[in-house]
């Protein structure tokens, strides 16, 4: 019998959400375990489209989310922008208003950043073209806020595989703050929502690439 001071110390794992959101405001996490391995998993993560990830809740969301822009639209301004056909993570899709990717590593992690004011009833999102992953880390600018997005894989056990998916927020102010903390509130089982939905979808590709 192997004692416990016998096994070698857990290296920990350098995370690319902990590089570039290290401090937030809120967070949330959600696992499921794929029974399919590391290599194959991560293949389905890459390819991943997260437009094809669909619940009634999610769609009934979305429609009410998108309510302001097209209520304004009606009166002569400015419509809610026209949604991609297919989100990818990896950066092979197209480019959506507000986000950048900040990295991946391979058969490891995808993380992907966003600048905005997303309390709003109308999100305002801000120019991130151009914007370096160390830029963004650094970004600091009262009234705005950051999100960072982590899907990441870890062996669990010899044959399965144990995915993440991470949301963290930070605010630039102390205002900002206040007013995100409310809008959170009432989002936040819808947030958790999407991410679930998302996670079973990866992990039904997953498996199905490894039967």
């Amino acid at each position: 019998m192997s004692e416990v001071g016998d096994r070698a110390p857990t290296r920990p794992v350098d995370m690319l959400i902990d590089r570039f959101l290290p401090r937030f405001d809120v967070m949330l996490i959600e696992h499921t375990v794929a029974d399919a391995d590391v290599a194959t998993t991560w293949k389905a993560l890459r390819e991943l489209d997260l437009m094809q990830v669909h619940t009634p809740l999610m769609d009934a969301a979305v429609f009410v989310r998108g309510l302001p822009a097209r209520v304004a639209a009606r009166f002569g301004r400015a419509g809610p922008p026209e949604l991609p056909r297919h989100l990818l993570l990896t950066g092979d899709g197209p480019e959506v208003e507000g986000w950048l990717s900040l990295g991946e590593s391979a058969e490891r992690e995808i993380a992907q950043g966003a600048v905005g004011r997303f309390w709003q009833p109308d999100i305002e999102w801000y120019d991130v073209s151009g914007m370096t992953p160390q830029q963004f880390a650094a970004f600091d600018e009262p009234g705005w806020g950051r999100i960072a997005a982590s899907f990441s894989v870890r062996p669990y056990g010899t044959t399965r595989t144990l995915i993440s998916y991470e949301a963290r927020t930070a605010t630039g102010d102390a205002a900002a703050a206040r007013r995100f903390r409310l809008y959170w509130v009432l989002v936040r089982p819808f947030v958790r929502h999407i991410m679930r939905a998302a996670l079973t979808s990866l992990r039904r590709s997953a498996e199905s690439r490894a039967s």
